[in-house]
């Protein structure tokens, strides 16, 4: 009972770290495409798309090396620089997923066939993408690590709808742009914590092999 109770200690305690640190990490990382938002949109706009996708990259490192650094206390031989990498291209393949299909004018206008088809593919892409290219490092240290991509994508569904829940009501027409700002990043928060807590629960049942 004794040994029971210290690995669920030990479990319970990589779990907090976990969530408290990834949180902090995709918090942060996420003031990367807020700025490129608000730089493109106050002075300009034409260069929306490259400054997002550059500025999602920023966003996947930082988010990146934040997880690497407390899952090298339970993988210590994780590659830091190639999960580092991994997930900031990731993101990019993740924020070029939505800017060309759910941010698209022009995508918007596509018949109603065209944009379920086209949005289900950019939907899976969305969410699984960080988790896919993450496997690739992730499968050389434990057992069942295809896991993680279904985690991940769970983790960020919750996460994103989280941020939709709490951004889509507040934003409204009109608005300042520090405004607009202040409640994205808000949101982003809330959404770093739910994702982390999520991807969090799945890391810790896939550590149990490792």
């Amino acid at each position: 009972m004794a040994a029971e109770g210290s690995v669920a200690t030990r479990r319970n305690a990589f779990l907090a770290r976990w969530v408290g640190w990834v949180s902090v990490g995709e918090s942060l990382g996420f003031l990367a495409p807020a700025t490129a938002q608000f730089v493109s949109a106050a002075l300009w706009p034409a260069a929306t798309v490259p400054l997002l996708v550059l500025a999602g990259f920023a966003e996947g490192a930082v988010l990146g090396w934040f997880q690497a650094r407390v899952l090298k206390t339970r993988l210590p031989a994780l590659a830091i620089r190639r999960w580092v990498l991994l997930t900031g291209a990731a993101a990019v393949v993740a924020w070029l997923a939505g800017l060309l299909t759910f941010s698209n004018e022009a995508w918007q206008r596509w018949p109603a066939a065209a944009q379920a088809a086209t949005g289900a593919l950019a939907a899976v892409v969305l969410l699984a993408s960080i988790g896919f290219t993450q496997w690739l490092e992730l499968r050389r240290h434990v057992p069942g690590a295809w896991r993680w991509i279904a985690g991940t994508a769970a983790g960020w569904a919750v996460g994103l709808g989280v941020f939709m829940a709490v951004a889509t009501p507040l934003w409204q027409p009109g608005q300042d742009l520090w405004l607009t700002a202040v409640i994205g990043i808000g949101a982003a928060v809330l959404m770093a914590v739910a994702m982390s807590l999520v991807t969090g629960m799945v890391l810790v049942r896939i550590l149990r092999k490792a």
